[in-house]
């Protein structure tokens, strides 16, 4: 599905408006602590989480995909801003200089495998590998809301704990119970406005927005507009040096969340995105970014599944959000800093129970064992590293797996006719993986003179077959007997030694065969 600048609005211009402000309230707390994690101030996370969400809301490939700062980027920025920092006197912080040249770099790499549609690649990850990746994310979403239980650097405990507890479950109570009775407004805006109300009027003291980011480091969320300029850094070759591999790492992990997140998203609301276009459109937010002055980030699937389940389908939600969430750093950073921590932790805590893939357990017995393997390695390099080593693993081994499987599919049968000559016939696919398996069928000493080796039920996938179809040839040849090789393709054809005299084509029964080597479209093209 093509989408338009401007999308047909797919919910009602209500259910977006009050999705986008719930998503914004939930924005807050998240941009913070990424910020802190980052080591840059909270503002410059507040400011990302608006760029991205404005941007890629308005131009990208998934309505209803929000965007903001995120952990997965963050954990990378670390080592970026203390290597920054290094560059210069202490007082200079170069470190956030050099992160806002990073992401101008970053937001043109994913621009780029955008322009060069790279984003169609995202079907090559398996089913199994997007159970690990949700479980795993809703197993890191789960563990970073736990440190909203610290007070000042520790645990809490007794009164305090107790009451953070409480105003956790209230909230998800409500959460729960409230789309039984009405569905018109979203059950977690209601969720965060309640509890709000109870902790200010009932005076009850438990950890706020205020006191999160001062406990961090920070003063607080209120600031101007974001302000145009250009990183105040040497422009050079130990610039590019240091930069480039943290923006290749960078671009690489927001795109793979991004295009993984479109597609959950496409699974939840029966739509489909354009992945291309979010390539574009994340790559555009990442380099404004770098010249206003944000952290950058990529699709959030945690706020995403908050904005689904809250009725937001079209543009209008993520745009809301964005503009919600600049307006709280505006105007309204003393009442959005008054919002208590646990109505916001409650609202994740809802998008854990959401975004896992229970449907891991009912099929646990019934899927290949494989499938079961790669869940698991996913789910925990997911956890215990970033999402763009678990998807790399797990699209490895899952390749791994297909090719080990498909290799031992291969078969012959074999029978000798009337005048004495014998026949190989095929079965199955014919590539790296199998050629060993392949020339184990053959008893080129034993053999007559005169042998045919049929592919009607093959097919020829790469360069190594043909090498195996040329060496099983050779030595056919060598023993001084006749093979010949029937119903293959013209482009396998071309690649075999001797064909004129040992090959016969089938192109009549099958003319749409190509063997997968680099010349095919040239082969096309030639037989136009």
């Amino acid at each position: 599905m093509k989408y338009t600048f401007i999308d047909k609005i797919q919910g009602s211009i209500k259910d977006d408006i009050f999705s986008g402000l719930t998503v914004a309230l939930a924005l807050v707390p998240e941009a913070v602590a990424f910020s802190f994690i980052a080591g840059v101030s909270p503002v410059i996370g507040l400011y990302g989480a608006f760029m991205m969400g404005l941007i890629t809301s308005l131009i990208g490939g998934r309505p209803g995909m929000i965007s903001g700062a995120t952990g997965a980027m963050a954990v990378v920025m670390i080592a970026l801003v203390q290597k920054g920092n290094a560059m210069g006197a202490a007082s200079e912080q170069l470190g956030v200089q050099y992160l806002f040249a990073t992401l101008l770099l970053t937001g043109i790499i994913q621009a780029s495998a955008g322009f060069l549609r790279l984003g169609k690649f995202v079907r090559m990850i398996p089913h199994s590998v997007m159970m690990g990746f949700v479980n795993g994310l809703a197993i890191v979403i789960f563990l970073s809301q736990l440190s909203m239980f610290k007070e000042n650097g520790e645990w809490m405990s007794g009164t305090p704990l107790y009451i953070m507890l409480g105003l956790v479950f209230l909230a998800m109570a409500i959460m729960v119970v409230l789309p039984m009775i009405t569905k018109k407004v979203p059950a977690a805006l209601i969720a965060i406005i309640t509890i709000s109300l109870l902790v200010i009027f009932g005076e009850i003291d438990t950890q706020t927005v205020k006191s999160f980011i001062v406990s961090g480091g920070g003063e607080g969320i209120k600031a101007g507009l974001p302000v145009f300029g250009i990183p105040t850094i040497p422009f050079n070759l130990e610039t590019l040096s240091l930069v480039f591999p943290y923006a290749l790492v960078l671009a690489a992990i927001g795109l793979i969340e991004s295009l993984m997140t479109l597609t959950l998203i496409d699974e939840l609301t029966d739509t489909r995105g354009n992945a291309n276009r979010e390539c574009l459109a994340q790559g555009a937010a990442n380099f404004v970014n770098g010249i206003f002055g944000g952290m950058g980030g990529c699709a959030m699937i945690g706020q995403s599944i908050i904005n689904i389940k809250s009725g937001g389908r079209g543009r209008l939600s993520g745009v809301v959000a964005a503009l919600a969430l600049l307006a709280f750093i505006l105007f309204g950073s003393d009442y959005i800093e008054m919002v208590p921590i646990a109505a916001l932790t409650a609202v994740m805590f809802m998008v854990v129970i959401g975004t896992f893939a229970w449907s891991t357990f009912s099929v646990w017995n019934k899927i290949p064992v494989a499938d079961i393997l790669v869940i698991l390695i996913v789910t925990a390099l997911t956890v215990l590293f970033d999402l763009a080593i678990a998807v790399l693993a797990g699209v490895i081994i899952a390749s791994l797996v297909f090719s080990w499987e498909n290799a031992i599919r291969i078969r012959a049968r074999k029978h000798v006719d009337k005048h004495g000559v014998k026949h190989y016939e095929i079965y199955g696919p014919l590539f790296f993986g199998s050629t060993t398996l392949f020339n184990s069928k053959f008893d080129v000493d034993k053999d007559p003179k005169e042998v045919v080796v049929d592919f009607k039920e093959s097919r020829i996938m790469d360069q190594s077959a043909i090498e195996a179809i040329n060496k099983l040839s050779e030595k056919y040849t060598k023993n001084g007997k006749t093979i010949h090789l029937r119903h293959l393709s013209k482009d396998c054809i071309k690649l075999i030694k001797k064909a004129e005299s040992i090959c016969e084509v089938n192109v009549l029964e099958d003319p749409d065969y190509y063997v997968a080597i680099d010349n095919y479209n040239k082969l096309l093209t030639e037989q136009k």
